[in-house]
């Protein structure tokens, strides 16, 4: 009777803040799924109704959302290493005041060029409230039992698009576009504004410091943010993500123009599509499995040779459909699964003392790639011949990124390799 007693005590005085930090958690699950919801998932939505509104060209708009998101990853790289030093309270709060600012532009504006220019504001807001200082936090704060964490906030924002698509598609049918977002910055300014200022508002921990060295491979990997970026297994690492998720979600995008060219109706193909997303999630819950019985090197390839396998089926097998919606779920899964190899890239290969700085750096080209996929993929279609020749592109790319994170091991430490 007395020794679980003892054990219950000894376990709450080694970890005192654990609850706060479950606080944390579930207050970023919730702030990311609102914030992913209305930032991102709401203009594919609400793009038609407003370019019949406007009679702005469907090109022109979706410019301004593009360079929302390049704006996104380019402020990601400054503020990685605001994150190291300060922590996130500040960051996401006025993060989400600037959000909520820039959707009220986005539903105001008058013209194309002020609601390019209010896409921009969002653009900066994204870089605060996004993935990226999630992340950081809950890397510093969980260290080293921090994958359970992403792997939740992951899996709770992977649902955004199911939650606010059918919701800002149920205010369309009821507001302009224009008050659907003002609708929408309202419940942006109400969930995440109190919740980061709150939840948020804890000590920052001072950076861990490196691991001792014993070897040269190992002291090459805790030197300084300068040494790391320089390095060849980084430069490899962000060759390799970006070139993976550039060709990940080009797939992911033209899948139903492709399955259409297969024979495949409208609706069963928007189908594959959504139950795609649903491997997505799958696969974020089994990753915490998977990294604890595989190692670095292992996982990196088995994620990225799973994407690159079935772009090549899309590609090169006509059929059956359901042979493709298959293949299409498994590509989600490897989707999912990239998101959280990501994330916890730099801590399973550095360490965490300079996450925020080198997460911001890694971060920058793969969301420029993701965010000018869509347009690259559907520009390439035509001159290549049709939606097969396009994917036949894309797995070349998808087996280049493979590859080369083949290097991106910095250590010789058998346990990462």
């Amino acid at each position: 009777m007395t020794a679980p007693t003892r054990t219950a005590r000894a376990a709450a005085t080694e970890d005192p803040h654990r609850p706060r930090l479950r606080a944390v958690l579930i207050g970023l699950c919730v702030t990311e799924i609102t914030s992913w919801g209305i930032l991102y998932y709401a203009f594919p939505v609400l793009a038609g109704a407003i370019e019949d509104d406007t009679g702005w060209s469907p090109p022109a708009t979706t410019a301004a959302f593009s360079a929302a998101l390049i704006v996104a990853a380019v402020g990601g790289i400054p503020l990685g290493r605001v994150l190291d030093r300060r922590g996130p309270h500040a960051a996401m709060t006025l993060g989400s005041v600037l959000a909520t600012v820039a959707v009220i532009a986005v539903a105001a504006a008058p013209n194309i060029w002020c609601f390019t220019a209010a896409w921009l504001l969002a653009g900066a807001a994204m870089t605060a409230v996004l993935y990226q200082p999630a992340f950081v936090a809950l890397t510093r704060w969980n260290a080293p039992n921090h994958v359970p964490a992403l792997t939740t906030v992951t899996l709770v924002a992977g649902l955004a698009g199911t939650v606010f698509a059918p919701l800002t598609a149920t205010l369309a049918d009821h507001l302009s576009w224009r008050g659907v977002y003002l609708v929408l910055a309202l419940i942006l300014a109400g969930v995440t504004i109190p919740v980061h200022a709150v939840i948020l508002r804890r000590p920052w921990p001072k950076a861990p410091a490196p691991a001792p060295a014993p070897d040269a491979a190992r002291a090459h990997a805790n030197a300084g943010t300068r040494s790391v970026v320089r390095s060849r297994p980084f430069v490899l690492l962000v060759l390799s993500l970006t070139i993976a998720c550039f060709a990940m979600y080009a797939v992911m995008i033209n899948l139903v123009p492709l399955l259409t060219e297969r024979g495949a109706s409208t609706t069963l193909a928007a189908w594959a599509l959504g139950l795609g997303g649903v491997g997505q999630v799958a696969g974020r819950l089994g990753y915490a499995a998977l990294a604890r019985s595989t190692s670095v090197r292992t996982r990196t390839t088995w994620v990225l040779t799973t994407a690159a396998a079935t772009t090549i089926v899309l590609a090169f097998v006509p059929g059956p459909v359901w042979l493709l919606i298959s293949v299409a779920v498994l590509a989600g899964t490897a989707r999912g699964i990239t998101t959280l190899l990501q994330a916890t890239a730099i801590p399973d290969r550095w360490g965490t003392a300079s996450y925020g700085a080198l997460s911001g750096i890694l971060a920058a080209p793969i969301m420029a790639a993701s965010a000018l996929a869509p347009f690259a993929g559907a520009a390439l279609a035509e001159p290549l011949g049709g939606y097969p020749h396009m994917f036949a592109v894309l797995a070349v790319l998808a087996v280049a990124g493979t590859l080369l994170a083949l290097g991106s091991i910095p250590t010789t430490d058998p346990e990462k390799q």
